[in-house]
Parts: structure tokens; sequence; C-alpha cells
């Protein structure tokens, strides 16, 4: 965080704690008994802000709209505002940095290099005494949530529009997105933007006007991801990570015709929350793309209960029976178990709690759904 708000920093310290707890979380993951697994987004101050690190271009800051669910409950925005302590020492989610110049992926990939290194060393070191290696994914945000995160500063000699600079930001990305699925990872690319921001950015816009914003940004994931394999890309699409009313939020009815343009193998949507479980039958309605896979949220990830295994089973079993066919459903949790550093909900010792009832509930589904 220090880094994130320009402080001076001790670099090789923080690359030594990085990496403790990298090693840390990819232990635990295997020993958890996860099939497929990732650094924890650990050297992030973000899921999104990171590229910052990595980008030139950004300076200054920028103001984020507040949330419809602030606007509209204030006592419930007050009492957020508690639970995430939000102070001095929270990374920058809503006064984030602006694009200020031409943005510009760094030549030499420095972060990002070190980043997959580091993430590697660790899947090596602990997973060397499994009988099969597993499976990694890396995620990486998108051009859109980048452009909604990071905004355009109205001054940028460079770009006359949100347009023109989300099309350059997935020209730099492709940098990232390339070097991840090259080594073997599975790209999982972060696009809340094509959910949330429908009550964030524009939510003063009409719901055909966010819609076209959503093409638009699944447009620039194409130009981004193209000649990258499909099945080695998934996207994953969320209303915000935050626990919340979310009275406004898209139905996912809605969104699936559109995403389901994205040129990716998988579609990660959250369906354990309660404003969002019910909309897994919309699967019935809107089948997947041919040979796409669903992976249904079926842990929330923003409160601290802990779900019973047989209710995990009973959601995967839903999911499959949404999509048609099990093979095409890899169980997962809503989203991330904590999107910006100090920005959480979970505590440490119940999220891998929840991680663990996610392998028992998948082996209870798997048991139904294939004897």
């Amino acid at each position: 965080m220090a880094r994130d708000k320009g402080k001076d920093i001790d670099v090789e310290a923080l690359a030594a704690e990085v990496d403790r707890v990298r090693q840390e979380t990819v232990a635990k993951q295997l020993e958890t008994g996860l099939d497929i697994i990732n650094d924890g987004e650990v050297p992030r101050v973000g899921f999104s802000t990171y590229v910052q690190e990595r980008i030139g271009g950004f300076g200054g800051e920028g103001r984020r709209k507040p949330t419809l669910d602030t606007l509209k409950f204030p006592d419930y925005a007050a009492i957020q505002a508690k639970q995430i302590a939000v102070d001095a020492e929270v990374a920058r989610v809503w006064d984030t940095p602006l694009a200020q110049g031409e943005v510009v992926y760094d030549p030499e990939r420095r972060e990002l290099l070190a980043d997959l290194d580091g993430f590697e060393k660790a899947v090596a070191e602990h997973g060397a005494d499994r009988p099969t290696a597993p499976a990694t994914f890396v995620s990486a945000a998108t051009p859109g949530i980048v452009a909604e995160t990071l905004l355009l500063d109205p001054e940028n000699p460079h770009y006359a529009n949100n347009e023109e600079y989300t099309e350059a930001l997935a020209d730099q990305l492709a940098v990232e997105y390339r070097e991840i699925v090259a080594r073997g990872h599975i790209l999982q690319l972060d696009a809340p933007d094509l959910a949330m921001e429908r009550v964030i950015q524009y939510q003063d816009s009409s719901l055909d006007e966010f819609l076209a914003v959503v093409d638009s940004h699944i447009d620039a994931i194409n130009r981004a991801i193209e000649g990258l394999p499909a099945d080695r890309v998934r996207l994953h699409v969320c209303w915000g990570n935050w626990q919340g009313p979310h009275q406004d939020d898209v139905p996912v009815d809605v969104l699936l015709p559109h995403l389901y343009r994205a040129k990716v193998g998988g579609f990660s949507i959250p369906f354990a929350n309660p404003r969002h479980e019910h909309e897994i039958a919309a699967l019935k309605d809107h089948p997947l793309p041919d040979g796409a896979v669903l992976l249904p949220g079926v842990i929330d990830v923003t409160t601290n209960y802990l779900e019973h295994p047989k209710l995990v089973a009973k959601r995967i079993v839903e999911a499959a029976e949404a999509v048609g066919d099990p093979e095409r459903v890899i169980a997962g949790i809503d989203c991330g178990l904590a999107t910006f550093a100090s920005y959480e909900f979970v505590a440490t010792d119940v999220a891998w709690a929840k991680l663990r009832s996610l392998v028992e509930g998948a082996e209870i589904a798997s048991k139904q759904l294939f004897g």
C-alpha cells in the first residue's frame, strides 16, 4: 500500500515478504485439495490497479462514483465504511490514478516476469511430490475494468474518448495475456465492469446505453486475446465484491447474450450470493456457447458464514442441471476473497475453511452426478 501511494519502500524486503506469503498460499491451496490454483494475487495491491506498476502513463488522482448501494442505503453505507476500515492504510479503490499520458507496457516486463517466476517456483516446490501437477491459472485485469477504474484524464492528449483509451489498453494488456498463456497457465480475465459498473460509473445511463458499453468492452477483450486458444482463457464477471443490497444489479439473463460474444472457453459467474443464486436457471434459457464451460460461484466471498458442504454440492448439482452436462461445470467461488489490500470482509481462517467446503462439496456433487 505504501508503494501504491508513492511512498519510499524497501524493495528487497517487499519482495521477500511477497515470496514468503506466496509460498504459503500455494502450499495451503494444495493442502486444501484444490485442483486449479493460483498465486492469490499476493504481489498486487488490487486486482485491477496493479496495472499502474506495469503500464506507464498514469498519475494524479481520479474519483470514481459511489455505488448505488451507498447512495440509496446511507445507514448501510455507514456500516460498510466501518467494516472495511476506510482510512489512510487502505489501498486506493475510489481515488485511483488517472490515465494522463500514453499507456505503454513496460518493455522489459519486469513485474510480470517476476510474478510468474515466483508463482512457478512455488508450484514446483510444493507440488513436486504429487502424482499429477496441479493446474494453474493467473488472473489479469481486462481493458474495460482498467478503463473504468483508472479513469481517463479529460486532458489526456492521446485519447479522444474512453473507446480509444480502452482499445489502447487492450493492445498493451495483450502483452500480459500472451505471456501467461505461453507459460502454460489458464488466463482468467477479471471483468467485473461487465456487470458492476451499471451501479457505479453508468448508474445514470439507460440499460441500453450500459449494454452498449458492455459490448464495446467485450470487443476490447476479443482484440486483446486474438489468436489465443479459447480453452486457455476464461472470463470472470461479477456485480461487485461487497456485502450490500445489490438491489440495482443487472439480471444475469440480460447479460448472458452479451457475455457470450467473448471468445473465451469458460465463464466464471457468482451464484452463491442471495441476490443472484436463483439466476442459475437462466443458463437453461441461454445455453453456453459450444465447447464452453461454466465456473459457477458456489461459495460466497463477502460473509463469514461457512457454507455446509451439502449446500455447496446442491449448488453444483443445480448448475450442472442448468447447463445440461456436468462435464461442463467447474465449481468455484463467487469472486476473490480480498480484491484490494485491506479491503476484505472474510477472515483469513474462515476463507480457508470456505475453500475446504468447496472441495468437500465438489466431492459430494461428483458422486451424485457421476456415481
